[in-house]
């Protein structure tokens, strides 16, 4: 995979080593030389493991739990749900809705669902224990997908299985369809995804009298601390939670790390000794959150020239067996339904349903993909219904400065959506492959070649008021050797947000990186900062950290350690001077909400993100119409996401995205069977290799830096998965549109798939 980066519009001059600059990572040394401390790589005197006995059915009844002959049981440690509430604990994982058990108590929910925890010093003898726990269950009917879920064959959770249901109305909601020139409908359905992130899910777990830390591989410490004080009814100050070093994440470390956290947790507090767990791939495959499937249903229509009218979406979500983070990913796909488009009368109707199978969480976009795909795809075939362009039918409807999006906010930035589009498919050269791949098409070969891309865009931040309710804490501080340390919960999972913040503060204060350092996110010495989610570190938490450290440099200013203007060791010298004389000095800064910001959580009205990142994404394929593969051999990603803090790591974000895009539209298919997943290995989960991805041509443009970010910058790292799988599946129908008419609806378009959906169209 190669990737090529250019930037447009903001001077690239840079100073101090700060935003702008591609200064190496922080933490790259320690990962390549192997001294990082991962989960698995701690020693701990005394310490013991811990595995998880699961559900092998997707709903039932628990009648009994027996434990087989031949195994020294007196040795183990166990807990169960009983053992849960003989401890007064609370056996309800914290999240937006409480709905979720440590451990099943009396009913399973879903296959995979923890049953039964062992501990035990020796790991062969706990794996032959953990076969021989015999879970006696009457099984009952399931609900496996969205259409038993909405059917209501069965009741699973929330009210008529459905966990969160919102409106988006704007306009007349009794548009009379039937003046419009053109009305276009379809309906278009997305899989699950494995986050598949390089290192498994794993925890360790101490106790000391009543008090619990854990260590381990997460993205949001301070999720996993409140799981803990509810779980074992402890105040704050009792738990304690570090991220040691992780091996990716993309979401899927978001909100899971609180259950595997707490049963550590109550392992070791039975045992009074160190726990760790760490899953193998297959079991984090099996258990662990993916993402959402999704089904849309879209009616469009249009004027005689192609405009919208009116635009009616139901767009559901398959939630899994409860709650979840599938309420906000909803929210965010509910959003983005209407993509970056002016429509004047819009209805979004959203649903997220209960399922019997394994809960769905947060990942990569947040739900955004998935209307997105819906979206772009339903252009594409509405362009083909009326004899349009794609290209012409985008540029008659996208967004401009002056339009409303589908919440009624205000598009105030200088948009030029048009522009971007026609810069990426010069970048392509669009139009003339388009030409010459027909030509191409049209002759005998088995090889078909085509282009597609897609506009599209990502809401930075928390949706709505979410930013407001977090209210967000950061901090900098003195150390006594002249430098500086950020106090952030935010983590560092390979996206290199200890770079990033390192250089807002060197920007900031006109000192070189080696002057500033990260504190560890331990919820004993961070402040709460919020999660490390949802395209926020960088724009928001980076703003809370510039600010704090603007702070400290007027308290040292005030307090006449420091005169302006100053240099590098000059700072230096005022640092160790005032901590000499003061001691530590910390400045906090707390997220306000900015003014103008107005949203309505009640009727999904008003500003629901403070800004945007845009993007066109062009793509080129050549398909193999004997063996119906296909292969991407050309990828151009241009997006406008405000100041770029680090070139080199923004185009590997962009790179990651596009390739776990691709391979959402191509490859990944979760295969299920009464609610597990079969295919839960990597030798049969197909991911893309380096050999299979084409080169990434990455471009950002900064022409709308954002006010209230870091020097300008937006958020980035989600972004580059809503628009690979659209343009992809574009580029598939432009080359197989020699065949005559065919709709491509459904991702992942494996070859079994793709040789399905030709058959279906041309009775092959």
């Amino acid at each position: 995979m190669m990737a090529h980066s250019r930037f447009v519009g903001l001077d690239r001059s840079m100073k101090n080593e700060g935003i702008g600059s591609s200064v190496a990572r922080r933490e790259g040394p320690e990962k390549l030389t192997g001294k990082a401390q991962y989960v698995a790589d701690q020693v701990l005197p005394g310490r013991i493991y811990g595995v998880t006995v699961r559900s092998k059915v997707a709903h039932g009844r628990i009648l009994a739990i027996r434990y087989g002959e031949g195994i020294p049981w007196e040795e183990f440690t166990i807990v169960t749900a009983k053992d849960i509430a003989a401890m007064g604990w609370h056996n309800r994982v914290e999240s937006i809705e409480p709905d979720q058990p440590f451990l099943a108590d009396g009913i399973i929910n879903h296959a995979e669902e923890p049953i039964v925890l062992l501990a035990h010093a020796d790991r062969h003898l706990l794996e032959r224990a953990r076969r021989a726990v015999l879970v006696e269950v009457e099984e009952l009917p399931a609900v496996l997908d969205i259409d038993q879920a909405l059917a209501c064959v069965q009741p699973v959770g929330g009210r008529d299985n459905l966990f969160k249901e919102i409106l988006i109305e704007k306009g007349d909601p009794g548009f009379p369809w039937a003046q419009a020139a053109h009305v276009v409908e379809g309906e278009y359905r997305t899989g699950a995804q494995e986050q598949l992130y390089i290192e498994t899910n794993g925890m360790t777990a101490e106790v000391e009298g009543h008090s619990v830390t854990v260590r381990g591989s997460l993205q949001c410490p301070y999720y996993v601390h409140t799981a803990l004080t509810r779980l074992f009814r402890l105040p704050g100050p009792q738990v304690r939670v570090l991220q040691m070093d992780t091996g990716g994440a993309f979401g899927g470390k978001e909100d899971y790390p609180s259950i595997l956290a707490g049963h550590a947790a109550m392992l070791a507090w039975q045992a009074r000794r160190p726990v760790t767990i760490i899953y193998d791939r297959e079991e984090d495959m099996a258990c662990t959150t993916k993402r959402h499937p999704s089904r849309s249903r879209l009616r469009t229509a249009f004027d005689a020239e192609g405009r919208l009218l009116a635009m009616e979406s139901d767009f559901v979500l398959d939630a899994g067996a409860y709650t979840t983070l599938s309420p906000v990913v909803l929210s965010r796909g509910a959003i983005h339904a209407l993509g970056p488009y002016r429509c004047p009368n819009v209805r979004i109707r959203a649903r997220a349903v209960a399922t019997h199978t394994p809960p769905n969480g947060a990942f990569r976009g947040f739900g955004a993909p998935q209307s997105l795909f819906a979206m772009e795809r339903h252009m594409d075939i509405a362009a083909a219904r009326m004899g349009l362009d794609p290209v012409l039918l985008r540029r008659r409807n996208l967004l401009k400065r002056g339009d409303l999006m589908a919440t009624g906010q205000l598009v105030t930035e200088d948009l030029d959506l048009e522009g971007l589009m026609d810069r990426a498919l010069a970048d392509l050269d669009y139009q003339g492959k388009r030409a010459a791949f027909a030509r191409h098409n049209a002759g005998p070969g088995p090889v078909k070649k085509g282009v597609g891309f897609s506009v599209f865009m990502h809401g930075c931040g928390f949706t709505g008021s979410g930013e407001e309710h977090l209210a967000s804490v950061t901090g900098v501080r003195t150390l006594a050797d002249g430098r500086l340390e950020v106090l952030a919960a935010s983590t560092e999972m390979g996206q290199g947000k200890e770079t990033v913040f390192t250089q807002i503060v060197s920007e900031a204060l006109g000192i070189p990186n080696d002057m500033v350092r990260m504190s560890p996110a331990d919820t004993r010495e961070v402040p709460n900062s919020g999660p490390t989610v949802a395209s926020r570190s960088t724009m928001v938490v980076g703003k809370l950290v510039q600010d704090a450290a603007l702070g400290l440099k007027r308290m040292l200013v005030e307090q006449q350690f420091l005169a302006e203007p100053c240099g590098p060791e000059a700072f230096r010298d005022a640092v160790r001077r005032a901590h000499v004389r003061c001691g530590v000095m910390t400045c906090f800064s707390q997220y306000q909400q900015p003014p103008g910001l107005e949203w309505d959580d009640a009727s999904y009205r008003g500003d629901a993100y403070p800004t945007y990142a845009w993007a066109c994404y062009g793509v080129e394929v050549r398909v193999d119409t004997v063996t119906w593969e296909v292969k991407v051999e050309d990828f151009v990603a241009r997006q406008e996401v405000g100041r770029v803090i680090n070139p080199v790591l923004a185009a590997g974000q962009v790179e990651g995205g596009v390739a776990q895009g691709l391979g959402w539209a191509l490859w990944e298919k979760v295969e299920t069977a009464q609610g597990r997943m079969v295919n839960n290995q990597m030798t049969n989960y197909i991911v893309a290799t380096a050999q299979d991805l084409p080169r990434i041509r990455v471009y950002f443009e900064e022409n709308n830096p954002y006010a209230l970010g870091p020097g300008g910058a937006k958020g980035l790292g989600e972004l580059p998965m809503d628009g690979p799988a659209p343009a992809v599946l574009a580029a598939i129908q432009d080359a197989l549109g020699h065949l005559g008419p065919m709709d491509l609806r459904e991702l992942p378009v494996t070859p079994e798939r793709l040789l399905e959906a030709v058959e279906a169209g041309h009775g092959l």
